[in-house]
């Protein structure tokens, strides 16, 4: 139903011919129309169309609570609060109530109240989809009060005797009848207050301490957890598990392309007055690869995970280094070069946690790979044989320093130097013949040649170095 010309009473609702159904039964309706049309559930989830999805929309179609395992930066949440995009966009409350109650249906005592004394004519309001939706991260002072409900000392000092059911506050899991209720982190939430999720998940209802009433709710429950979670910070209790209908396991990107996609999408970055900013695709590769390889890497702790954000800070921070090295030499158009990850160290501290044997090796783990996904990608994107070609210049004597002190117009220049370049950097460069691309296209060539064993390399203080032939 449009926003416009919405009934106000009970009578021109059921005039206008509107039905009540069921929140499982309306996300069911909803998701069976976009999966008829071919349209994803949601928007901006990447990665998980084979494997991740069908298993959503068969939760969704069998009206199934859902619980989603997975690490940390598994799009986890994002796919939880975009379940509200299943909702019908506005749906219709009892005026003033705080549940969300039908008005078909009410539930609470004053939305039947309300109903039993104004009949047909009982006011109604609309509701937009997205206030449907309630949220909680489970932490280990979440108390059945903030869930469920408890007695408002307010209502009860305003005279009103302590059996009256109107005395109530309602929790969080009432307040969202009718809509989507998530829990994050579950299993951080303490044993016993997962015993009061028990009914909602079974009986469908809610009991709020010695009162003799029971709340039927309409509510799809979701929640979220880390595996490792269930040995580390606690647990899910067996009965709670046992009535979420559907589990489903969520991944990291399986390949680099669709991290870069993420990437893409996800990252920032800065852009200060006229200095721009460009990342080739080469460049967008080595963060990606870099990701990927440390989720495979022994020196990293798999247990907690390599989440993508990590490949989103450490795009961010590359680009703010380029932009920072743009800056000093007064360039306006700028191009992250091999030299700009270094940066990567600051923004994967505290994202990747290494298992190293000895005090200070996080530095050398983190340094080993970059360096190994500069390589793959370099192996990736060069064809041999017109690397050799460049490799032959050096052979004959040439030296080429780099760094964040080189401009990119001094570094270009090599291109002119050495002919041999011209094929490589056309292959690498996409169309972009600034002096800012060409000056990255040339040092990634050179640290390529220099991880393949091709080249020596001095290392200096500037985060550059001098190539020269073995």
């Amino acid at each position: 139903m449009s926003s416009t010309a919405q009934p106000s009473t009970i009578r021109e609702l059921r005039a206008s011919g509107w039905v009540s159904r069921p929140v499982k039964e309306e996300m069911r309706l909803n998701a069976v129309a976009r999966i008829s049309a071919g349209e994803p559930l949601f928007e901006g989830v990447l990665g998980y169309e084979d494997t991740v999805m069908p298993l959503l929309e068969n939760a969704i179609l069998a009206g199934h609570d859902v619980i989603f395992l997975g690490e940390r930066g598994q799009a986890k949440t994002r796919m939880i609060r975009s379940l509200t995009n299943l909702l019908d966009e506005w749906m219709p409350i009892v005026a003033g109530s705080e549940i969300n109650d039908d008005p078909y249906s009410p539930v609470s005592k004053h939305a039947r109240d309300l109903v039993a004394e104004h009949g047909d004519d009982t006011p109604i309001e609309w509701v937009h989809r997205d206030t449907r939706f309630g949220e909680k991260l489970a932490t280990p002072d979440t108390s059945i009060a903030d869930l469920i409900g408890e007695v408002d000392p307010i209502k009860v000092a305003e005279g009103r005797y302590l059996s009256d059911e109107l005395t109530l506050h309602y929790g969080l899991v009432p307040r969202t009848n009718r809509g989507i209720f998530a829990i994050n982190e579950l299993p951080d939430l303490s044993e016993r207050i997962q015993v009061g999720l028990l009914n909602v998940l079974e009986e469908r209802d809610v009991q709020v301490r010695g009162y003799k009433i029971r709340l039927p709710l309409d509510v799809l429950l979701v929640a979220s957890a880390n595996p490792e979670d269930y040995t580390n910070r606690g647990r899910i209790i067996t009965p709670l598990k046992d009535r979420f209908g559907s589990q489903i396991r969520t991944h990291y990107p399986l390949d680099t392309d669709t991290e870069v996609q993420i990437i893409r999408q996800e990252a920032r970055p800065p852009s200060v007055g006229d200095v721009k900013v460009a990342v080739p695709s080469y460049m967008e590769r080595v963060v990606a690869t870099f990701s990927q390889l440390a989720r495979s890497s022994s020196q990293v702790n798999q247990r907690s995970g390599v989440s993508v954000r990590l490949s989103v800070s450490n795009y961010e921070v590359m680009a703010a280094n380029a932009l920072r090295r743009g800056l000093r030499l007064g360039e306006r158009y700028v191009v992250p070069r091999v030299c700009d990850l270094d940066a990567f160290a600051s923004a994967s501290g505290g994202k990747i946690e290494i298992e190293a044997l000895e005090d200070g090796r996080e530095g050398q783990v983190l340094r080993d790979l970059v360096k190994s996904a500069v390589l793959t990608v370099y192996r990736e994107v060069v064809r041999p044989e017109l690397a050799g070609a460049v490799l032959t210049a050096f052979e004959e004597g040439a030296t080429v320093s780099t760094g964040e002190d080189v401009p990119s117009a001094t570094q270009a220049a090599l291109a002119e130097q050495i002919p041999a370049f011209k094929p490589v950097l056309d292959q690498l460069l996409e169309g972009d013949t600034s002096a800012a691309a060409v000056a990255a296209g040339v040092e990634f060539v050179l640290e390529g040649l220099h991880l393949s064993k091709r080249l020596n390399k001095d290392a200096s203080s500037a985060s550059g170095g001098t190539y020269r032939a073995r």
